[in-house]
């Protein structure tokens, strides 16, 4: 355990980052869900309207460096492939 009043707020802080972390990247992981879910229904405009919200929701973290701006560019380019391939 940390003694120094420093190291003691610097643990407080990295926890309210981690916990800030999880929630951004929970809400990516399952606006990516929702997509893969219309997807695999094969709904083209149920996908197409997740794939929106999605990409806001990645583009967000990324913005708050919870993701590399590259994977978050990795990210939603996988899901806008997935969804025009939909007949």
């Amino acid at each position: 355990m940390a003694n120094i009043k420093s190291a003691k707020k610097r643990i407080l802080v990295q926890r309210r980052n981690a916990d800030r972390n999880k929630a951004i990247k929970s809400k990516v992981k399952t606006a990516i869900k929702k997509v893969d879910a219309a997807i695999a229904a094969g709904d083209k405009n149920a996908a197409t309207t997740a794939l929106t919200s999605a990409i806001s929701e990645i583009s967000k973290a990324a913005g708050k460096g919870v993701y590399h701006h590259k994977t978050a560019s990795r990210k939603i380019s996988r899901m806008t492939i997935a969804v025009n391939k939909i007949a």
